[in-house]
């Protein structure tokens, strides 16, 4: 009776828990599917509504100089990332995005990405608010503290994101 009473008890914590929360949302038309809340990669590439993100990683070439900054300081940052699966803008960014973290070898378990409907809302914990997310999407360098040490918004200000996040990551302490 005891184990019961424990098993019944981890059951109901973890499935409190909305650290990893997935939430689909359809849009009116049937034909997009918004994923909200926080997700992974793995979850955008099994998943058929989203076949931009196989064919444009094929395509991503990242710039050397970024990979290079991000295996020299992959033990001194983190990072978040906000987009929409409905955004072409990270359709296009997010896939150059993980081939930037392939080739760098980047460790998985230091990257949350966060989905974000049109309201660029996360529905988790007001991460979207908490990081004053007004476009997606957004990538954001933390050091090993948790703060920001610099973003990149949309195509960035070289229209090479991998560049400018190689940028950052090189001024990390």
């Amino acid at each position: 009776m005891k184990n019961i009473v424990v098993l019944s008890f981890l059951v109901f914590l973890f499935s409190c828990s909305t650290t990893h929360k997935i939430n689909y949302t359809t849009t009116l038309n049937g034909h997009e599917k918004i994923l909200q809340g926080v997700i992974n990669r793995s979850i955008i590439e099994s998943d058929t509504s989203f076949p931009w993100f196989t064919s444009n990683y094929k395509y991503a070439q990242p710039a050397i100089a970024a990979i290079e900054s991000f295996k020299n300081k992959k033990n001194d940052f983190s990072l978040m990332v906000f987009g929409g699966t409905w955004c072409e803008d990270t359709q296009n960014l997010l896939p150059l995005f993980y081939k930037l973290l392939d080739a760098s070898e980047y460790p998985t378990k230091k990257i949350t990405l966060v989905g974000v409907n049109r309201a660029k809302q996360s529905g988790v914990d007001s991460l979207s608010t908490k990081y004053k997310i007004t476009n997606v999407p957004t990538f954001i360098v933390l050091n090993k503290k948790g703060e920001e040490v610099g973003r990149v918004v949309e195509y960035g200000k070289y229209n090479a994101i991998d560049k400018e996040l190689g940028e950052i990551v090189e001024k990390v302490k």
